[in-house]
């Protein structure tokens, strides 16, 4: 075991990986709660974005996606593997799987995307975002959520903006069940 010392570069590079974890974060949770802030914080400003309908800059992929997401009722990311290469002090790259999940507005079909993101990213005056992201699809498919509506009746509901339950600081303890019988 290499023992860890605050000035240790190992612990440097344990406390880096968490923070490139914590830009992905940051670009999920900003998609998921379109908290556009929050998105653009985890790319820079010079970023450049290669999702395939849309290969330029952050601002051109928030051109062509947010003008979908009106029609959009659940949009929600998952993270799993990520794996982390340095490239000297101030760059790394980063692969990330994801999956994601994303229904329309009286659509009876959840879509499932799954895929990788695979980024360069850079840290400047001390913080790490992205300079390249590269979205690599892996596949596709659609799921019956015909009933969903009912069976989530009896479930505190989110939202995709900024009053979303997640936003609450402190977290308050709900009193009631949604929708529950008189």
């Amino acid at each position: 075991m290499i023992p860890l010392t605050l000035d240790s570069p190992e612990l440097r590079r344990i406390l880096d990986k968490d923070a490139i974890w914590q830009c992905m974060l940051r670009y999920t949770r900003g998609l998921d709660r379109l908290d556009i802030d929050l998105f653009r914080s985890a790319y820079w400003e010079d970023a450049r974005s290669c999702h395939g309908h849309v290969n330029g800059s952050v601002e051109d992929f928030l051109d062509w996606w947010l003008p979908m997401q009106g029609g959009r009722e659940v949009g929600q990311h998952a993270l799993s593997n990520h794996w982390v290469e340095f490239d000297g002090e101030d760059a790394a790259d980063a692969e990330t799987y994801f999956l994601a999940s994303i229904k329309n507005l009286d659509a009876e079909t959840v879509e499932l995307l799954a895929g990788r993101y695979v980024d360069r990213l850079e840290r400047r005056v001390g913080e790490w975002r992205i300079k390249t992201r590269v979205l690599i699809f892996e596949w596709q498919s659609a799921l019956d959520a015909s009933d969903m509506p009912a069976r989530l009746l009896h479930n505190h509901k989110g939202s995709r903006d900024l009053h979303d339950p997640s936003y609450e600081r402190p977290v308050a303890p709900r009193l009631t069940t949604p929708n529950a019988p008189a």
